[in-house]
């Protein structure tokens, strides 16, 4: 029976039948749970009327706002039209819409989109196909995945299999395929002295050691790029991008890009592939495509992937691979806007400069005596607590020091939910300089109470 005194009507109903993503449930014994009224562009209202600053953006969803109106106008318009309807042997304005816009934005080559319902299900998708691939190209012996060290790529059997978080694997490692594990290039690991980029070279040279012994057996090498982002926020040079793009053609292994937290603005591109000009051979995309509003992913692919598929029916080489919400027209019409959304206004440009803003207010974080890096993607940034500067000793991970910033931040408006003890931010693209000033100030006072004892 939870003890946690909810006053908030709607908590003490919730306590009572649901049951929470990435929760221990026990926790909320004395960890608040949050109850939202509503949105507000880069703000949720509580049902009390506090306000907490969305800092990561609703796990990495929102684009343009809570309620974004021009967002909502679309999903309006296309609920009074088509709400759903079967995506075999059927197809709407949507989700064509929508598909021609993706192939236009996206790296050059990939011609084909195949929806599914969220992120995981996207990452189960190119697998599979990149699998069936090489099948239907007469290699049933390519079966593996090369994927790097701390990746995760969702929570789904096939997506687990790929991922190296051991919170979110070890439980069920029994289940899982075992990927062939090549070393990241994070900077944090970098030796003294090596830049980021010398280390995605070394990385590199050890991926094409993996793949001397056993590009005979892998269907593609799959990777999070520039940042890796539940595994801690680690971020690398695009180098590594453009080397394993030039090793994948060599060993004639199938580059699959996860861009799926990182795509649609956040690394400073509105792809992160674009940073090291290559286009990979599956793109999964999710998240920000609807810009927070509705569950929805593509895989994009090419010509060449797809034209392997397509034969009479008696040859067996169909991709029948389903969803029941496959190509939903609200989902596609809402995606669509946000999409348009980038074409219309200048966002991208808007967040560089937010993303100088951030930069210059976590500076000062770099020398405090129990932060061992301050890192920063386009507007995604991290700040590492460890116990020992020097030695980059983390703390004991019962102690949840993170969790202590959480709580910090609800006290103070702002909603920061560590990855261990990893403070990050990801802030929707709405939010102002002093929007940023606050998140930054909070984060920072809640450190301070983090670290003492």
């Amino acid at each position: 029976m939870n003890t946690f005194p909810a006053v908030d009507a709607l908590v003490r109903r919730d306590l009572q039948h649901l049951w929470h993503p990435c929760t221990q449930m026990h926790d909320h014994e004395t960890v608040p749970m949050v109850p939202v009224a509503r949105g507000d562009g880069a703000w949720l209202v509580g049902t009390d009327g506090r306000r907490y600053l969305d800092g990561i953006s609703s796990w990495w969803t929102n684009l343009f706002g809570h309620a974004n109106p021009r967002l909502a106008a679309a999903l309006a318009e296309q609920a009074r039209t088509l709400e759903h309807v079967i995506f075999a042997g059927f197809t709407h304005e949507p989700a064509v819409a929508l598909a021609e816009e993706l192939v236009r934005v996206t790296p050059p080559g990939l011609e084909r989109v195949f929806y599914a319902d969220n992120g995981s299900a996207a990452i189960e998708v190119a697998l599979k196909m990149s699998f069936h691939y090489w099948l239907n190209q007469g290699h049933g012996e390519k079966t593996r995945f090369i994927a790097l060290t701390g990746s995760y790529h969702g929570e789904t059997l096939g997506a687990l299999s790929v991922s190296d978080v051991a919170l979110y694997r070890k439980t069920y490692a029994p289940l899982l395929l075992t990927p062939i594990l090549a070393p990241s290039a994070d900077t944090y690991e970098a030796e003294p002295g090596e830049s980021a980029a010398q280390l995605a070279q070394r990385r590199l040279g050890e991926l094409r050691q993996l793949l001397q012994r056993h590009a005979h057996e892998v269907c593609a090498v799959i990777v999070e790029p520039l940042v890796q982002c539940a595994g801690g926020m680690r971020m690398y040079h695009p180098d590594y991008l453009a080397g394993l793009r030039a090793l994948c053609d060599e060993f004639q292994v199938h580059f699959i890009a996860d861009e799926i937290a990182v795509g649609f603005g956040r690394t400073g591109t509105l792809f992160a592939c674009e940073q090291a000009k290559v286009a990979p051979d599956f793109m999964c995309l999710s998240k920000g495509l609807t810009g927070g509003f509705l569950p929805l992913s593509a895989v994009l692919t090419t010509t060449h992937v797809y034209e392997a598929f397509y034969a009479e029916y008696s040859a067996g080489k169909a991709f029948l691979h389903s969803h029941s919400y496959t190509g939903n027209p609200l989902a596609c019409r809402v995606a669509l806007e946000t999409l348009h959304i980038f074409r219309d206004e200048p966002v991208l440009a808007r967040n560089r400069a937010l993303a100088a803003h951030l930069a210059s207010r976590l500076a000062p974080l770099r020398d405090h005596p129990h932060v061992a890096d301050v890192r920063q993607t386009g507007m995604i940034a991290a700040v590492e607590l460890v116990a020992d500067k020097r030695r980059r000793q983390p703390f004991p991970p019962g102690e949840r020091r993170g969790l202590r910033v959480y709580l910090h931040g609800l006290e103070n408006g702002a909603l920061l939910r560590p990855l261990g003890d990893v403070i990050y931010f990801m802030p929707p693209y709405v939010v102002t300089t002093q929007d940023i000033d606050h998140l930054v100030d909070v984060a920072t006072s809640g450190i301070e109470r983090a670290v003492a004892g």
